[in-house]
């Protein structure tokens, strides 16, 4: 493709935003394992005044075209909460997508560089949508099975794309599929009985009447249990209550559970239905009567993601994580119904999480992969290049 057509530009305009988000139906269109995303969500996602991450983050959309038609988007984002907390001095790019465009995907790629080097960033890490809270990582294997709600999904050819432009691996994430065709949650329970004497564990279901309590305690755990885990950012307060509520409307009580000893909190998990499973005939559409069918099909959902695990520190190899993962799959198994679920994502040096995901009947079925590029070395003058307004 010849590069005199081709420009980058910031999304500025309401069109511009309604082409950003409207790109992945032209690449992935004849993807049977793609699940369009509803738009209004992805606006409000993209939105500086409803999103908490720019209470304290800064962002940048650019758009791709060639001609008049887009043809790649990237997100662009500055977290100096993660840079503070991991005494980094970086930015991320994520929502990439683009057609197999060598030249547009890196031009996407320097206008974003531009763009951290002028807030004073030394490197560019992702793709990360705002942080690692968020979707994460380039599905690098896995192609031939849907993404779970708040997973990405991409073309096969995207690794070569960013490569190209100097990327590295840093770091591959497992996300993990659980099935039971022998009837292992039965035999299991016995093993679950036993975990909660060993290690003096209760477990119990989250208690929506005491919402704010119980949210308390869940990011106390959450912010101690994930210190040590590798590119977790500590969410603000604003974040985690965007978190919880999002949660309440679509979460079941009995699936989001509280490990406690001794009356105090020491791991949690959050298991939602697949939400992915109901919103993809809607073809990202909720009005006019998407939203009518949305409620018919969320109660005949069958697969379900555990999105968060966290157990303290102090209270790891006891079997709470164990406990945990038990609890929700026999209720999710045998009072649900549901049959498969995905626990995504854990670090693939995270052996000891590796083996007790294992350990219960996890199977790693997708790797998604964080690339990371220096930006030392200063990006190439523009000269005929497209440019993003910054």
């Amino acid at each position: 493709m010849s590069g005199s057509d081709l420009t980058i530009r910031e999304v500025a305009s309401r069109s511009d935003l309604n082409r950003f988000v409207a790109l992945p139906w032209r690449i992935y269109k004849d993807d049977p394992c793609w699940v369009p995303p509803l738009k209004a969500e992805v606006k409000e996602f993209l939105n500086p005044r409803k999103h908490p991450f720019y209470d304290h983050g800064a962002a940048i959309t650019l758009l791709a075209l060639r001609g008049q038609t887009p043809v790649g988007r990237i997100l662009v984002s500055d977290d100096p909460r993660y840079n503070e907390q991991y005494e980094t001095n970086l930015g991320c790019f994520g929502m990439f997508e683009c057609l197999d465009d060598t030249e547009a995907a890196h031009a996407l790629l320097d206008a974003g560089a531009r763009w951290l080097r002028a807030r004073g960033r030394a490197s560019m890490m992702g793709p990360i949508d705002y942080s690692f809270n968020y979707p994460v990582g380039l599905l690098i294997d896995g192609f031939d099975t849907p993404p779970r709600i708040m997973m990405n999904h991409h073309r096969p050819y995207y690794a070569a794309l960013i490569e190209s432009w100097g990327l590295s691996k840093l770091k591959d994430l497992y996300a993990w599929w659980f099935v039971d065709p022998n009837n292992m949650v039965q035999r299991w329970r016995r093993l679950a009985g036993w975990l909660a004497e060993r290690g003096q564990v209760t477990v119990r279901p989250f208690r929506k009447k005491n919402f704010d309590v119980e949210i308390q305690r869940c990011k106390e755990v959450y912010d101690k249990g994930l210190r040590s885990t590798w590119g977790i950012v500590r969410l603000t307060d604003a974040e985690f209550r965007y978190f919880a509520r999002r949660l309440e409307r679509i979460g079941i009580a009995e699936q989001i559970l509280l490990a406690e000893a001794d009356g105090k909190a020491v791991g949690f998990s959050v298991t939602v239905p697949d939400l992915n499973e109901a919103i993809r005939p809607l073809n990202g559409r909720l009005f006019p009567f998407g939203f009518l069918r949305l409620m018919y099909r969320v109660p005949r959902i069958k697969t379900a993601r555990m999105m968060v695990l966290v157990v303290l520190e102090e209270y790891r190899r006891r079997g709470v994580a164990e406990l945990l993962i038990l609890n929700t799959l026999d209720y999710g198994k045998n009072v649900i119904g549901y049959t498969g679920a995905e626990l995504g994502w854990t670090v693939e040096d995270n052996h000891p999480i590796s083996r007790t995901v294992e350990g219960v009947g996890g199977r790693r079925y997708k790797t998604y992969r964080i690339y990371e590029k220096s930006l030392l070395d200063p990006v190439e003058p523009p000269g005929d290049n497209p440019q993003a307004a910054t």
